[in-house]
């Protein structure tokens, strides 16, 4: 109440502050750099998206992924030859899952499925993750992807990156580039054993 009857008087001489409303050229230019930052952006993005999305009419393998709860199957397919399934089991060590094997230097296409809940396949070495969704069709693009830039051997650690139940965490596999040489041995090896 003070404040109210004691300083009115002082409040009704006192000038208003400098306005900042309608001014143009703030204005003009609070529209203008958003919209050059969101058009840089969007084209970026629709140039990459469309560069990572890209398939080969005939990569050099291709790798059906299975994800259930919890843990994987791979199904690979190389020169006309489908090699036996790897099934895994839910493990603590990225080492006593599954493991899938790859040549270095080749273009491998994965085709992605699940027959339960929403997995993600993600391996961090490869810059790539791609959710796995039950009930996507076939013929739908969304399933399938390609890494081309698989150049160094070594073992790399794989999960699922999507929480999708109990043993989530324990939803590990391991992905071995090999060379060209050992590779085809692995081949050889592998389709001379049983499914």
């Amino acid at each position: 109440m003070w404040a109210c009857i004691f300083h009115v008087k002082r409040r009704a001489r006192a000038e208003l502050p400098p306005q900042v409303r309608y001014n143009l050229p703030i204005e003009i230019f609070y529209t203008l750099v958003p919209l050059v930052m969101v058009s840089v952006f969007f084209f970026f993005t629709a140039r990459d998206s469309r560069d990572l999305e890209h398939l080969s009419a005939n990569p050099d393998v291709k790798v059906k992924v299975e994800a259930f709860q919890w843990s994987w199957r791979f199904t690979t397919t190389t020169n006309g030859k489908t090699l036996p399934q790897v099934v895994g089991q839910p493990v603590s060590d990225y080492h006593q899952g599954p493991q899938l094997v790859l040549p270095v230097g080749k273009k491998v296409q994965f085709e992605l499925e699940s027959p339960d809940v929403i997995h993600s396949f993600w391996v961090p070495a490869f810059l790539f993750k791609r959710d796995v969704i039950p009930g996507i069709p076939a013929n739908n693009k969304g399933r399938y992807f390609e890494i081309t830039t698989l150049n160094k051997p070594g073992v790399y650690a794989g999960r699922c990156a999507e929480l999708c139940g109990v043993d989530h965490s324990r939803m590990l596999f391991s992905v071995k580039l090999v060379p060209q040489a050992e590779y085809d041995q692995y081949v050889s090896a592998q389709a001379g054993s049983p499914q």
